[in-house]
């Protein structure tokens, strides 16, 4: 049975507006995390020849337990970040290397356009999620390897081994991966129809007229376009049942979504 492990809610993590919607357990939050393509990643730069803004970067990351290899997402788990050697989160990360670079990881998933009667109640249907932890290289080239394939597998399941591995020294040296201890974290979830007030429910002249309800949304793997040099004679097994499934699932949920009732 799944243990029941959460984010304690503290003051940096806590919802307040909608807290009906917010999850704290593990499960919840790392799902998100890990199916999301793209997560965005904060922190602070510390120069005095920089203006006073926060950094942000679009980044590709997977949580995991390099100790733990086979822990599932509702156990206690790091975030791997994949990066070039030299990109400036990975250079104030190495000057950080002691307690950490303090990072925000923010997920987001739409599943679905909310329609309601007035512009002010539509909304999307949504998952969310925001991870607060602190940073480091990753040195152990063991743990490099299996972070970097761990990264991999998540962009499509069964590439790693599908492909001209292990890498090279060249690509290994110019490629860095961080590892971030995760301190706390939160999700929101919206799904289900749209909440109208009842003062526009109770008039037929709007019901009448206003279509509402819920659009489903959801990313969709297109059909494989092979590259000019490539020569494999069609769309390999792994990739063509990575697609269908992958297809199946966020099809299935965004409209599951649609029909659930808060």
């Amino acid at each position: 049975m799944p243990r029941d492990l959460a984010y304690p809610k503290e003051r940096g993590n806590t919802i307040h507006r909608e807290s009906e919607r917010a999850r704290y357990d593990l499960h919840t939050i790392h799902s998100i995390i890990n199916t999301t393509p793209v997560l965005h990643v904060s922190f602070n730069v510390v120069d005095s020849g920089q203006k006073p803004f926060p950094a942000i970067l679009p980044m590709i990351g997977q949580m995991g337990s390099f100790s733990h290899p086979s822990a599932g997402l509702e156990d206690i788990l790091d975030c791997y970040l994949h990066g070039y050697v030299s990109s400036r989160v990975m250079k104030i990360a190495r000057e950080n290397s002691d307690e950490g670079l303090p990072v925000t990881i923010a997920a987001t998933k739409c599943d679905g356009l909310v329609l309601s009667l007035t512009p002010f109640s539509h909304s999307y249907n949504y998952r969310s999620a925001v991870l607060f932890g602190y940073a480091t290289l990753v040195d152990d080239k063991e743990e490099k390897l299996w972070a970097m394939r761990l990264i991999t597998e998540s962009v499509l399941k069964g590439q790693w081994e599908h492909s001209r591995t292990p890498p090279e020294s060249g690509e290994l040296s110019s490629t860095t991966v961080l590892r971030i201890r995760i301190a706390s974290g939160s999700g929101k979830i919206r799904d289900g129809e749209p909440h109208d007030d009842k003062k526009d429910l109770d008039r037929p002249d709007l019901t009448s007229k206003v279509w509402t309800g819920v659009i489903p949304m959801w990313e969709t793997l297109g059909e494989p376009v092979a590259s000019r040099s490539n020569r494999v004679e069609g769309v390999p097994d792994h990739i063509r049942s990575f697609s269908d499934r992958s297809n199946e699932k966020s099809q299935a949920y965004a409209q599951k979504a649609a029909r659930d009732r808060q």
